[in-house]
């Protein structure tokens, strides 16, 4: 009788949740590590790399995987907990061969890698790559009508060969229903030729979303590898302070060169905010927080409330202006929780339910102020109001936090602190990969 070997394909095992023996989840794998072989023999798929608490991701070798199925995978002994890094000899599976172009061996025509499949070797623990699902034709936005077909691996060649301008599309397709800080996770942990990549596959609001999640140096090296144009496109639709936190590292050239390519309205509220100093009220602030005039209702501030662009702390509340309604605005009258909006009538007037005693923040106000300020009054977000008693925007409780933790959070973040293997244990004196 037939041995039958289990197989899966890797477009199935992106995300999906990693289980310890006893059911407890230690993560979700993000990627696999194989070595590519001499000749046409199939790589060994050496293990995944799964991202545990805090966003860390560690590298758990095949030998202690017992179970891969499309749902999810079961892992047993104990695990190294150290940050994965990956090796010279190592490919990453998904971040690296989906989307290369390689050439059919018998034809030598060009395909597109969509999908690549694992299989379990007999009696063993050990998994290779052995088939790989491809597209005929060239990359390209076109590519989705060319004939599909799946091959053996040694049916195709070229994957060691290094590639320029490789595609991002499939790679993309394996985590379109990421949140954006979970992708600048994946885009953080590439190489900078497919971090580049991705980032033109990404249309413009994702792209600006993740960004805002990714430490400094990635920011600046992904927007330095952009057209200008394109570069500007996707600063206009970052929030202006990240936007503004982003140019501001730039050099001055090309920091000028960008706002003069973005529109004038959202280059001026750019220049708004880098006049201020960074840890102050004004560098921190927003300048898009729902403004309504004294005469609107209840009904068209939850109208507002229900914009799904906008952040949990800039729903929480609106501010009540005199015209005009934008910021820098007309006088600042007050403002009106979310939570108060439930409580009343459709028709009631917002400037007849608006908190005008609570006070509002210069833009001067340095960072430990706002801080005490938002804790003292239990607010996730806070006015900032000129000396003329003008709205210029609002301080959100996560800007704030952004510049509470270290500088280099946003690294760490990726990364996480180190926590304990499966059971609690933690071996000691092992490589960086727990092998």
């Amino acid at each position: 009788m037939a041995v039958v070997t289990p197989r899966v394909f890797v477009s199935h095992l992106a995300g999906i949740a990693v289980f310890d023996p006893n059911g407890d989840q230690v993560g979700r794998l993000r990627d696999l590590v194989a070595l590519l072989r001499v000749g046409d023999r199939p790589p060994r798929v050496l293990g995944v790399v799964v991202e545990v608490i805090s966003r860390r991701r560690i590298f758990v070798p095949m030998t202690r995987v017992t179970g891969v199925e499309s749902g999810q995978i079961i892992i047993t002994g104990v695990v190294n907990m150290r940050r994965f890094e990956q090796r010279a000899s190592e490919t990453l599976v998904l971040g690296e061969l989906l989307d290369r172009r390689v050439r059919l061996v018998e034809t030598d025509e060009e395909v597109t890698v969509l999908d690549i499949g694992l299989t379990q070797l007999p009696a063993r623990r050990d998994w290779e790559i052995d088939k790989v699902f491809v597209r005929k034709g060239k990359g390209g936005a076109l590519r989705r009508k060319g004939e599909t077909l799946t091959v053996e691996w040694s049916a195709v060649t070229g994957f060691s060969l290094e590639e320029h301008g490789q595609g991002a599309e499939s790679l993309l397709a394996t985590f379109e229903q990421l949140r954006p800080a979970d992708l600048a996770g994946v885009l953080h942990h590439l190489s900078a030729k497919r971090r580049a990549e991705v980032a033109a596959a990404l249309d413009d609001d994702r792209l600006a979303d993740v960004l805002e999640e990714l430490p400094e140096d990635d920011q600046v090296e992904i927007i330095g590898k952009l057209k200008d144009e394109r570069a500007a496109d996707v600063l206009e639709a970052m929030d202006p302070d990240d936007a503004a936190d982003l140019l501001s590292e730039l050099p001055e050239e090309e920091k000028e060169r960008l706002l003069a390519l973005m529109r004038p309205e959202e280059a001026a509220d750019v220049r708004r905010l880098m006049s201020y100093e960074e840890r102050t009220a004004g560098g921190l602030m927003t300048t898009e927080p729902i403004v309504l005039r004294p005469d609107a209702t209840v009904a068209d501030a939850l109208a507002r409330v229900r914009d799904p662009d906008l952040s949990p702390a800039l729903a929480a509340q609106i501010y009540v202006c005199r015209p005009p309604d934008e910021t820098p605005t007309g006088k600042y009258l007050g403002l009106v929780h979310f939570q108060r909006l439930l409580r009343d009538p459709p028709f009631t007037l917002v400037s007849s339910i608006a908190d005008t005693d609570l006070p509002a923040l210069p833009p001067d106000t340095p960072l430990p102020e706002v801080t005490s300020y938002l804790a003292a009054y239990n607010m996730v977000a806070a006015p900032v109001v000129d000396e003329s008693g003008a709205l210029l925007g609002a301080v959100t409780v996560d800007d704030v936090l952004d510049h509470l933790l270290p500088d280099d959070w946003r690294e760490d973040g990726l990364h996480g602190p180190a926590t304990a293997g499966l059971n609690g244990d933690r071996p000691l004196g092992e490589s960086t990969h727990g092998r």
